[in-house]
C-alpha cells in the first residue's frame, strides 16, 4: 500500500542520505550505525564529569555516567536503540551528552549485551542489573534512590519499559519515570502502522521484524518482559512520558500501550510527533529535531526534580 507520506521537510532533504533499513547482517549494521555516530556533531561536555564503570553482575555490565555540572540529585538509567542488535556506549554518546545537559539528570549509558549473540533475557537482564546496582550504590553515585528514572530510544525505550515491569513485579528498585521515546513493544506487528509502513526511512516492517527475530531468538511467543505491549496488567507502573514518529511502525503499538497505561491509573503524556520518522531526530539541523531534544530533556528534568 502506498502512504502519502507529508513529511516535514527539513527532514525529507536527508532521506536520500539515510542508509538502507536493514538488519539481516548484524556486524555490516554495527559498523554503519558507528559510522553515522561518528558524523554527529559532538556535544559540549564542558563541565561535565564522564566516567566509564562497571557493573559487577553475572556477567560485569559497562556503563558510562554523566554528570552534568547543576546535577540535582536525580537520575535516569538510559538504553541505546538499535534493535537490539546495534548500539554501545560510543554510538549513543552524542544523544546521552545532550539528555543529561538538558535534563540536568545523572544520566547512566547502559552498554547491554546484543542480539543476535545474547538473545532475550540478556539485554534486560544487564539494564535491570544497572537499575539495582545504581539504587543500592546511590549515596556513592551521589544520586537520590528515590529520582531513578529509565528511558531510552527505540529498542532501549522498549527494555526500557520491560525493566519498569519486573521492577514492578519482583518490588524491586522504586522507579519514578519513564521516559520512552519511539519504543519497541510489540513483536506480533497486527498494528496498521506496523502493516502498513513497509518503505519508511531508516526503519520499516522488514526491519522490525528482523530485529525481533534476532532478540527473541527462540523464545516464542515472547514474554512480557520482552515485548511490554504483551502485558496484561500495566497497573502501579511508573508515570510515563511517550512519544511516537508519525511514519514509524511502531507508532500505533506507543500509542496503544499509553492508552493502557492511562486507562489502568498511569499518569502519561504522549506527544505524536507530526511529518516525522523513526530515528529522525538525529538530524539535529532541523528545527522539529531540536524540539525533540529540547522536549525530552525539560520533561525529565521536570519528572525528577517536581
Amino acid at each position: 500500500m502506498n502512504i502519502n507520506m507529508d513529511m516535514d521537510p527539513e527532514l525529507e532533504a536527508f532521506i536520500p542520505f539515510f542508509p538502507k533499513a536493514d538488519l539481516n547482517d548484524p556486524v555490516a549494521a554495527r559498523k554503519g550505525l558507528a559510522g553515522l555516530a561518528a558524523a554527529v556533531p559532538a556535544p559540549d561536555t564542558t563541565g561535565m564529569e564522564i566516567e566509564d564503570r562497571t557493573v559487577p553482575a553475572d556477567p560485569n555490565v559497562a556503563v558510562r555516567i554523566y554528570r552534568p555540572h547543576q546535577a540535582q540529585g536525580g537520575a535516569i538509567i538510559w538504553l541505546h536503540g538499535g534493535g537490539w542488535v546495534m548500539g554501545d556506549l560510543d554510538t549513543e554518546h552524542p544523544w546521552a551528552a545532550r539528555i543529561a545537559e538538558s535534563s540536568g539528570a545523572v544520566l547512566i549509558s547502559v552498554d547491554y549485551r546484543l542480539a543476535p549473540e545474547h538473545p532475550f533475557p540478556a539485554a534486560l537482564d544487564d539494564a535491570y542489573a544497572v537499575l539495582t546496582w545504581s539504587y543500592e550504590h546511590a549515596a556513592e553515585l551521589g544520586i537520590d534512590p528515590e529520582r531513578i528514572a529509565v528511558g531510552g530510544h527505540s529498542a532501549g525505550a522498549g527494555l526500557a519499559a520491560a525493566v519498569a515491569l519486573r521492577a514492578r513485579d519482583r518490588q524491586g528498585p522504586p522507579i519514578r519515570f519513564q521516559l520512552l521515546n519511539q519504543p519497541g513493544l510489540d513483536d506480533r506487528q497486527e498494528t496498521w502502522s506496523a502493516l502498513h509502513f513497509t518503505d519508511t526511512p531508516w526503519m520499516n516492517r522488514d526491519k522490525v521484524t528482523a530485529a525481533w527475530r534476532h532478540y527473541l531468538g527462540s523464545s516464542a511467543p515472547a514474554s512480557p518482559y520482552a515485548a511490554p505491549a504483551r502485558a496484561d496488567d500495566l497497573s502501579g507502573l511508573p508515570p510515563a512520558y511517550i512519544a511516537t514518529a508519525e511514519f514509524c511502525p511502531n507508532r500505533d503499538e506507543d500509542i496503544a500501550y499509553a492508552l493502557r497505561l492511562l486507562q489502568s491509573g498511569v499518569s502519561v503524556e504522549l506527544h505524536q510527533w507530526a511529518g516525522t520518522f523513526h530515528g529522525s531526530q538525529a538530524i539535529l539541523s532541523a528545527e522539529i529535531s531540536q524540539r525533540q531534544h529540547a522536549e525530552l530533556g525539560a520533561v525529565l528534568h521536570r519528572a525528577l526534580t517536581g
